[in-house]
């Protein structure tokens, strides 16, 4: 893997730790989660802004958002014990098979 896709990897992954601790912060109001959402924003950011060196800005953000939400949804429902429904799979494989498409197909991605 590239080192910018590398750095949108890591930014995906703690911008995902971070919106789930977020739950865990209580309004932001418990200091260990909000300490762990504050780093992990931080962690984010900057490797997001690492990727955008190389790669163009829409298509990193269509993959960090993208990538992040299927993956908040999936913490919601495995630490959270949070329902997801049939349209909500759908949505979910909908945002996934677009971001396999601009990866894959698109010519105005970084790669």
């Amino acid at each position: 893997m590239a080192a910018p896709y590398l750095h949108l990897t890591v930014a995906i992954v703690a911008e995902v730790v971070a919106t789930s601790f977020l739950k865990h912060s209580d309004g932001l109001s418990r200091p260990g989660p909000t300490l762990a959402v504050v780093l992990g924003y931080a962690v984010a950011f900057y490797f997001l802004s690492l990727a955008l060196r190389t790669v163009p800005v829409g298509m990193a953000y269509a993959i960090w958002s993208g990538a992040g939400i299927v993956l908040v949804s999936l913490a919601g429902w495995v630490l959270f014990r949070q329902a997801i429904d049939a349209a909500g799979l759908l949505g979910i494989g909908l945002i996934l098979a677009g971001v396999v498409v601009m990866n894959v197909f698109s010519k105005s991605g970084g790669h």
